[in-house]
């Protein structure tokens, strides 16, 4: 069945070339500020009480005086009013909430107690002290309370190493392939395992086992069972074989699979658990394709029929889908990813139709859907971060403005723009410097993002704003291999980094100069993650570039093989290193032809990023070092692949500007 022939209601948006975005905000005249940054309020994980009257939420800032990003619980009304904070703690961070089901207790995570660990807390939903309910060794990554509000499944590790005293460590020994992970470090015998947590007395059981993790637990309606993720193929680190899992709530039992693909069924990088129909006889889930095309292949839907285990595959469409649940009709909720924006859709998985309830230039980022049907996103576009807005007889009805402060900011102005490069369409934003005029020409900065499949969105992009109000243009393009625009197009780049991509930016460089926009003597580029792979790329390419920052990057693969946690997806794109040398070597052609680079570079990495980790940054420097371009090197220690830390983010921010205007504005 084709794509058009499913979808009733499709927004329509403007993709010709100029398309200025409407601003959905009444805007002041002082334009963005540097320190902003810290008064940015980051919003996620909407939950509804069981009777769909309130969502709580989750709402991080950064708390300047411990120079940490810290998180509290907040509460607002499905009518409306003003949004109430249910926890104030400058200290410690309380995230992922969730109401019980009668409405009586809120569950949620925090790091709070002597040793920092996550572990899972309640506090009354009226009011009231709060208490740690979970004492699990290492923390807890993940859980979901019982229907009853009774047990808690919790996702926690296991193995020798685990909770022990970080003052007196024990050798790491590791004989896995997959042997390290941002954010967990390295990976010896440990494993994450499913337990089941008496509520009252404490008492936890440990559901799971075997050599592989075990994630997403999700409690069956009536409480008896647990779905949850699972790989348990020979050697799991080799492979994306995530199957889905059943198994009563009791110590002992079997766990039953209910999946029958060969490759990745809701994997738990995707952070979408499965999902039971609200009468428990259906199961739906995220499924990727094959193997080999890794994240290059859209996440479809998929359900299976408990009863029968026939397994069924409603509106197979050439998009990513994203959180799918169910609502209380039978009909699938779920986020859909079309070109430059998101939006909340209803699938009909017995018509295979598709309505869309969210439309325009926004990105959804979340949602949530209650036991009575009522309906809440969280989403935003360019002039506000993402807040949340009930679904309510067919419109967005604004609930939370966290940020209203942006209305005292002049705003710059978006147009989408569509340019060729070669037999391509290509798309892409162009955001001019706030109060631009006309006829003018401005610096321009070329943001590049990261994935490689991903796309720049019509969202707020802090970094995008401040380079606006500092007389910069900046151009988002969405190049081959980017998500949005389906499988096809995101396999353009498959195995071949640095070719198509780049060749497809630099014609949207030379489309934003026949506008008559930017200056035509030169620009900056700057990404991270791929985009800063995707400097790499664009600074031994285009000599017009006059800036560059290259943030978490790599260029030199052969040499970074190993180096990060990425093995197991070098080896489906490229191949292997001895076997497949050459491969790596034309990957690598910004490491191996660095004379060709004379952009004055700046490389940044994160100190404690596994991700991508500071090899690719530091032999990059290296070697345009050592050809003798202007570059330099900062390392922000302690971090993760993303930046947390407020005064690392300033600093980054402040640095970028720096670099640009030294040798973009100097002239």
């Amino acid at each position: 069945m084709t794509q058009s022939s499913i979808m009733r209601c499709v927004a329509v948006v403007a993709m010709c070339a100029g398309a200025t975005i409407s601003q959905a905000n009444a805007q002041g005249e002082t334009p963005l500020q540097l320190d902003d940054v810290h008064r940015v309020a980051d919003l996620t994980d909407p939950a509804f009480s069981p009777d769909g009257a309130a969502i709580i939420y989750t709402v991080s800032t950064h708390n300047l005086d411990a120079d940490e990003t810290t998180s509290d619980i907040w509460r607002v009304a499905w009518a409306g009013g003003p949004p109430q904070p249910l926890t104030t703690t400058p200290a410690t961070s309380e995230w992922a909430p969730s109401f019980s089901g009668d409405g009586e207790l809120i569950a949620y995570l925090s790091d709070e107690g002597a040793k920092e660990e996550t572990q899972v807390w309640l506090m009354p939903a009226a009011g009231g002290a709060a208490r740690r309910v979970t004492s699990m060794p290492g923390g807890v990554s993940d859980y979901q309370l019982s229907p009853d509000g009774k047990r808690v499944a919790v996702v926690a590790e296991v193995g020798a190493n685990v909770g022990g005293d970080p003052e007196k460590p024990k050798p790491i020994v590791i004989d896995r392939f997959k042997f390290k992970e941002d954010g967990r470090g390295y990976l010896d015998d440990r494993r994450k395992q499913i337990f089941v947590v008496d509520i009252a007395s404490g008492d936890a059981f440990q559901l799971t086992s075997g050599a592989a993790d075990s994630e997403l637990p999700s409690w069956s309606p009536d409480g008896s069972q647990i779905a949850f993720v699972s790989n348990e193929s020979a050697d799991p680190d080799r492979n994306a074989d995530y199957d889905v899992y059943v198994v009563a709530a009791n110590e002992g039992a079997a766990p039953r699979k209910v999946s029958d693909y060969a490759d990745a069924d809701s994997d738990p990088e995707w952070d979408a658990r499965p999902q039971w129909s609200p009468d428990g006889a259906k199961l739906l889930w995220l499924q990727a394709g094959d193997d080999k095309y890794i994240y290059y292949s859209p996440f479809q839907l998929t359900v299976a029929d408990l009863e029968t285990g026939a397994l069924s595959a409603p509106a197979r469409i050439d998009r990513w889908f994203y959180y799918p649940k169910w609502s209380p009709d039978g009909k699938i909720l779920a986020l859909i990813e079309e070109d430059r924006d998101t939006w909340l859709a209803q699938i009909d998985p017995d018509t295979e139709e598709v309505e869309f309830l969210t439309s325009g230039q926004r990105l959804a980022y979340n949602f949530d859907v209650a036991p009575n049907g009522n309906i809440v996103v969280l989403d935003g576009d360019y002039a506000r971060p993402y807040e949340l807005s009930a679904i309510d007889k067919g419109a967005r009805r604004k609930l939370t403005d966290h940020n209203a402060w942006l209305d005292e900011r002049r705003l710059a102005e978006y147009r989408d723009i569509s340019f060729r490069s070669g037999k391509s369409e290509i798309h892409g934003i162009l955001v001019l410097p706030a109060g631009h005029e006309e006829g003018m020409r401005y610096p321009l900065i070329v943001r590049l993002h990261g994935g490689p499949v991903y796309q720049y969105s019509h969202e707020f992009q802090f970094d995008w704003q401040l380079y606006a109000a500092q007389g910069y243009a900046v151009l988002g393009v969405n190049p081959r291999g980017s998500s949005g625009r389906g499988f096809d197009f995101a396999m353009e780049i498959y195995g071949e980094w640095g070719g198509k991509d780049v060749k497809d930016i630099m014609a949207g460089v030379d489309h934003v100069v026949g506008m008559g926009v930017v200056d035509p003597d030169g620009y900056g580029v700057g990404g991270w993650s791929y985009g800063g792979i995707l400097t790499d790329y664009m600074i031994a390419s285009d000599q017009r570039i006059k800036a560059a920052v290259s943030g978490a990057g790599m260029a030199h693969f052969l040499g970074g093989y190993g180096a990060d946690q990425y093995a197991m997806e070098y080896e489906f794109e490229i191949g292997l290193p001895w076997r497949d040398q050459k491969a790596y070597e034309k990957i690598s052609y910004p490491f191996f032809q660095a004379d060709r680079i004379t952009a004055p570079t700046l490389f940044q990495c994160a100190g404690a990023d596994w991700n991508v980790p500071c090899i690719g940054s530091e032999q990059m420097y290296q070697a345009v070092r050592s050809v003798g371009a202007p570059t330099q090197l900062v390392v922000y220690p302690g971090e993760n692949h993303s930046l947390t830390r407020p005064s690392f983010v300033r600093d980054q921010l402040e640095r970028n500007l720096d670099w640009y205007d030294r040798y973009l504005k100097a002239k």
